[in-house]
């Protein structure tokens, strides 16, 4: 009887709430765990009869599964969403899910890296080879836009306006942002494009797509993780260094730099101004210099 409501759900995300095929995935997924618990328990209500006990018991079963805080916030989140759905469409007259609980999460900060160690990186890049173009052209664009990796994989030919100084970015959710992109960004993707991908023979549904592999198709995200794995290596930096690392350096240089978060936020493509918050952090030694260039209790 459940499955009635899921294909009403599922089609509440694709056309209200227009999510992309993985968040629609997702959310189901989300649902399909607390209907598993109620079948695993001899639970045999329905949606409207749900009570906030019920979804309780369901959160301590996913914390008995071994899932962490994170990935329970998470599946709450997916059933907040639902029952969202169920007042929307008058399944339910109550929210059972809108006192529940979610574990306390850490918000872990991820590494960032400094200008000089940003430059000492792509510096490692071998630039007489053909990728070795491609991939400089790849870092300084995901450092200069803050580009997610499904961001600069996807980045095409056709998005790319390079004479007023912005690439037109599609992110999460099909959304599409303009995002200003710099000097040296643009300098070497125009070396690329016009002097390496140009001797290349694109693969069709390829043919627009900028960052090219040696088969002429798409680069794979484990691609670009590898390319900037191995280069931090030879760069002799010992951080936990990912193609996000380039995403929050981007961010948290803005921010350090005085950015307004507004800015930051629209530039990162984030639905929310809390989501970008986590990029706000700034490093004690620049805490303390701005304390002490301003604040006259510092100035001694």
């Amino acid at each position: 009887m459940w499955e009635a409501y899921k294909k009403g759900y599922k089609a509440y995300l694709q056309l209200e709430k227009s999510l992309s095929g993985n968040s629609v995935e997702a959310y189901l997924h989300d649902v399909e765990k607390l209907t598993s618990y109620l079948l695993n328990t001899g639970n045999t209500k329905m949606p409207q009869d749900v009570v906030l006990k019920d979804l309780q018991l369901f959160v301590e079963w996913i914390g008995e599964l071994g899932m962490t805080a994170t990935s329970q916030s998470r599946i709450i989140s997916g059933i907040r969403s639902f029952y969202k759905y169920c007042l929307t469409e008058q399944i339910t007259t109550l929210d059972p899910s809108a006192l529940l609980d979610a574990p306390k999460t850490k918000r872990k900060l991820p590494d960032f890296l400094s200008f000089e160690e940003i430059e000492r990186i792509i510096g490692q890049i071998d630039l007489s080879r053909p990728d070795g173009q491609r991939n400089k052209a790849i870092l300084e664009t995901m450092y200069s836009c803050g580009l997610r990796v499904s961001e600069v994989i996807n980045l095409k030919i056709s998005c790319l306006y390079l004479d007023v100084g912005f690439i037109r970015v599609i992110g999460k959710g099909d959304k599409e942002r303009l995002v200003p992109i710099g000097s040296d960004a643009i300098k070497f993707i125009r070396i690329y494009k016009d002097n390496v991908r140009v001797h290349q023979q694109p693969q069709k549904g390829f043919e627009d797509i900028l960052f090219l592999n040696k088969f002429g198709r798409m680069l794979s995200r484990i691609m670009i993780f590898y390319i900037i794995k191995e280069m931090a290596a030879k760069a002799e930096i010992k951080k936990n260094i990912s193609p996000h690392t380039f995403r929050h350096s981007f961010a948290t240089h803005l921010v350090e730099g005085g950015a307004d978060l507004r800015a930051v936020q629209e530039m990162l493509g984030h639905e929310s101004i809390t989501t970008t918050e986590i990029y706000t952090h700034l490093d004690r030694d620049f805490l303390r210099s701005t304390l002490q260039q301003f604040h006259p209790a510092f100035r001694k």
